[in-house]
């Protein structure tokens, strides 16, 4: 499958947990032969993860710069970046976001917190142009979490995705490791 993927302008890339996401942004600035910078949201909080995260470091080429940021990201990107932009993922974002944050905090301020989030974001890659690849799992799909966290987060999630949405030129839906444009 061909797909035209807009060389400038925001590109969200939702689908489910192994869907193929990441394979499919780092494919996309792989053979750009582009100047590439990887924005990494995830927090090495165990063994498993820091094995995870090792593993994607050795796989992404020696070229590409890399910026391991778990939150404040549009604050935190300043000029010049790299011709394209990956951000991987703000499924992440959104976790570090929520674990930050005081177990009884309210609904309010977990929600403020994310909407500054990803509005800075949007603004940064607004003034900062280039072509962003960014990356969020769809988890609106699955059954509703047994507990009141685990819904503040899917529900989130699923603004931060539809914000993002929004802002972007395209969005793309992976299912099995297929591309599917939905935007």
């Amino acid at each position: 499958m061909n797909l035209k993927i807009p060389t400038k302008g925001l590109t969200l890339v939702l689908g489910g947990v192994r869907s193929g996401k990441s394979s499919f942004v780092e494919k996309i600035a792989r053979e750009s032969d582009k100047s590439v910078l990887f924005i990494a949201t995830a927090v090495a909080g165990d063994d498993e993860m820091v094995a995870r995260i090792n593993k994607h470091k050795a796989s992404r080429p020696a070229d590409w710069q890399t910026l391991e940021i778990q939150q404040r990201l549009g604050r935190k990107i300043i000029p010049p970046v790299a011709d394209i932009v990956i951000v991987d993922c703000i499924t992440l974002l959104v976790s570090n976001i929520l674990a930050s944050m005081s177990e009884n905090a309210p609904v309010e301020d977990v929600m403020n917190k994310i909407h500054v989030e990803i509005d800075e974001l949007i603004d940064a890659q607004s003034k900062l142009g280039g072509q962003w690849l960014i990356v969020s799992n769809e988890v609106g799909l699955g059954v509703v979490p047994p507990y009141p966290l685990g819904r503040v987060y899917r529900d989130a999630l699923g603004w931060a995705n539809q914000t993002l949405a929004k802002a972007a030129k395209q969005v793309i839906l992976m299912v099995a490791g297929i591309p599917m444009v939905i935007k």
